[in-house]
């Protein structure tokens, strides 16, 4: 099955450690410009704050991008970047804002800090997966109707409409990968009489 992760929604979290505060916050995006302008939006927010530390990686040019923003290099935007990469999230941006609490954490205590704080946005904005599913429409006496919720979940999909009249018009999702299968059974439980239709292909939450 095709597909991939990436975030609920935009979330924002909050972590302090030795009088630092660090604001997290996470952002569904699908190109430079939006996470740029999400980017944009933070610092303009906490516009009195040194550090917004961003980081972002996207399927569109399967680019990845960080900045440190001021931190020791090393410190911020590339730890936020491995959080990132090692929950196999894409299409998100993770902003990180820091005021400074007068008490120096370290270059190990600034890569513990903003690591976490990664976590926190991450964790707060929800991960989800998006499959590449294609949507079918199909029709189907009433006798057949009863069989195909089960025969639709066994084949990974979902059904996504129904509009009962002579018959029953269906709309369903299926993972690409499975409409032949389905196909298949469809036609030896109808005994050739029903057919499906691929409407288009995208992708939504599995």
């Amino acid at each position: 099955m095709e597909s991939y992760q990436t975030v609920r929604q935009e979330a924002a979290g909050f972590y302090e450690v030795k009088r630092s505060k660090f604001h997290c916050y996470a952002c569904p995006v699908t190109t430079q410009e939006e996470a740029q302008a999400f980017v944009q939006k933070i610092r303009a927010k906490h516009w009195d704050a040194r550090h917004n530390v961003p980081a972002y990686v996207l399927r569109d040019g399967n680019l990845q991008h960080f900045s440190d923003d001021g931190e020791p290099s090393g410190t911020a935007g590339r730890p936020i970047l491995d959080v990132i990469l090692g929950h196999d999230v894409t299409d998100v941006v993770v902003v990180i804002t820091r005021y400074f609490g007068g008490v120096l954490l370290g270059t190990g205590g600034l890569v513990r800090a903003y690591s976490h704080s990664a976590e926190l946005a991450l964790e707060a904005a929800g991960i989800l997966t998006m499959a590449k599913m294609a949507r079918c429409s199909l029709n189907v006496d009433y006798g057949l109707y009863g069989r195909l919720p089960a025969l639709v979940a066994e084949h990974a999909g979902r059904v996504e409409d129904a509009a009962f009249g002579a018959d029953v018009s269906l709309t369903i999702l299926l993972p690409t990968d499975t409409v032949e299968g389905f196909r298949k059974e469809l036609l030896d439980l109808s005994a050739g009489r029903c057919d499906l239709t691929v409407l288009g292909e995208e992708y939504t939450e599995l």
